[in-house]
């Protein structure tokens, strides 16, 4: 059965325009409508261009008209994580000092969307310096998971998630540096991708005019059918004009058909995060699925890593890739708490402030051991196409915004953890810069979608985009939570 036209796949409503079973004008005004009667519960769409979307939707019709060559997402309307620069809307990062900085011109990500037909009309919500698995901040406040209003749509792309799963926009673009597209992709039931690092110019998805280009995050597509992800990811990859002088990019083309054409490890938790029986047991169920349908399956192969070092480095990388969002008494603090904490303390709060404070020789270090990793990942994905994982410990936690981040907690398997230990699964692939597609597989008891992360070799985006486009076909497609279809 077919999904009603607001939960169709980006590409299905280009087709629908191509056509002309519905015009550019009447689609935007359908998911405006619906913008209009579901976000003020969700409030994932946090700033919009009605006036500048309608005119886009109209130029977009008259193009149609007049046989102009069209774009593969030609006329489906779109909402774009706040955190990308669009020309006449807000950049904040859900900080009140920018709540009044306005961009004057397009991300890289926004103008290339855009140039594939994209009708633009809004921003959706992210959490105070895209910092948590929540999407809550000062200026637009607190984004509600559309399966559940009590429940976070995770972070930082959270309201591209919400607004996804509940029908108000046609396709979405995030950015990852801790699981930032994959969480709300797992939480909310829909997909996204985290491409390999570099594959995606981030050129505007910057804070304060700045424009150097970080370690270990990137941006990238989220959507509500895999193969919308392989079609955002094709309009948006490739370097930005500079670049573009001396390198193009040519990411190779999955030739597999087949689940059965994958050879593939599962791997259901690990002693640094442990994982909900939720999960693993939908995860498990998966891994069944494709055993009898021949794919080859093991759950004992792993690249030669020691994770508990893979931990550590990812943790204090990450923490010096983001430390230049802080302020000079933040990062004051930060260097006193590395210089008193016990050298054997091995908690979050303990390399979160060794990585905010991280020397540059330090990092050289770290860096050399994440080198060594990328290696060891080569050569397992030298026997096995891709390794599935969980993309977090539970289904979606309840809103939490007491106090700092690093003191809240979970529950995993009736115990009370850090919410913060889960970073592990961010990093498992992040920090080496591999490519990861989220992909929906099942629900809790509770009701709450469950995704599986599919690891694939650096560069191997396409590969990882297939395989969720078989899963989707034969296993598990779209399923909108039952208060929005």
């Amino acid at each position: 059965m077919s999904l009603a036209l607001p939960f169709q796949t980006a590409k299905q409503l280009a087709a629908a325009v191509r056509k002309k079973k519905i015009g550019c004008l009447e689609l935007l005004d359908l998911y405006l409508k619906r913008v209009e009667a579901y976000n003020p519960e969700l409030n994932a769409i946090i700033a919009t261009d009605i006036e500048g979307a309608r005119k886009r939707a109209k130029a977009a019709d008259r193009a149609i008209k007049a046989g102009k060559k069209l774009g593969p997402l030609h006329g489906v309307p779109m909402t774009i994580k706040e955190s990308f620069d669009v020309a006449g809307l807000p950049t904040t990062w859900g900080d009140p000092a920018f709540k009044d900085t306005v961009a004057t011109q397009n991300s890289l990500v926004t103008q290339r969307m855009m140039d594939a037909g994209v009708t633009l009309f809004g921003k959706t919500n992210v959490p105070l310096n895209l910092a948590d698995w929540q999407s809550y901040n000062e200026v637009y406040g607190s984004t509600n998971n559309p399966w559940d209003l009590g429940r976070t749509p995770g972070g930082s792309s959270g309201g591209s998630g919400a607004a996804l799963a509940a029908g108000l926009t046609g396709i979405e673009a995030g950015s990852d540096i801790g699981a930032s597209i994959r969480n709300p992709a797992h939480y909310c039931g829909v997909w996204g991708h985290k491409p390999s690092w570099g594959v995606v110019s981030p050129k505007g998805h910057a804070l304060a005019g700045a424009v150097a280009y970080g370690d270990i995050g990137v941006v990238g597509p989220l959507a509500r059918g895999a193969e919308d992800l392989e079609i955002a990811l094709t309009a948006m990859a490739g370097p930005d004009a500079i670049d573009g002088r001396g390198w193009t990019l040519t990411l190779p083309r999955s030739k597999k058909t087949t689940l059965r054409d994958f050879k593939v490890a599962v791997l259901l938790t690990d002693p640094n995060a442990e994982v909900d029986d939720s999960v693993q047991e939908q995860i498990s169920k998966l891994a069944s699925f494709l055993a009898k349908n021949k794919v080859k399956v093991s759950d004992k192969a792993r690249p030669e890593i020691d994770t508990v070092e893979l931990n550590d480095v990812y943790i204090r990388l990450l923490r010096a890739a983001t430390s230049g969002r802080m302020s000079d008494a933040v990062h004051e603090q930060a260097v006193k708490d590395a210089a008193s904490l016990p050298a054997d303390d091995m908690s979050y709060f303990a390399q979160m402030q060794r990585g905010n404070s991280l020397s540059h020789r330090a990092w050289l270090g770290l860096n050399e051991k994440r080198h060594r990793m990328r290696l060891a990942w080569d050569a397992f994905f030298q026997d096995y196409d891709l390794m599935l994982c969980p993309v977090a410990v539970t289904a979606a936690f309840p809103h939490d915004q007491a106090g700092l981040r690093h003191k809240r907690t979970i529950v995993v398997n009736n115990k009370q953890v850090p919410v913060v230990d889960q970073i592990f699964w961010a990093g498992y692939s992040g920090v080496t810069w591999l490519p990861s597609t989220a992909a929906p597989i099942g629900q809790s008891k509770e009701g709450l979608p469950i995704g599986v992360q599919i690891i694939g070799r650096q560069y191997g985006d396409y590969e990882c985009i297939q395989f969720a486009k078989l899963l989707e076909k034969e296993y598990r497609g779209f399923v909108p939570p039952p208060a929005y279809s």
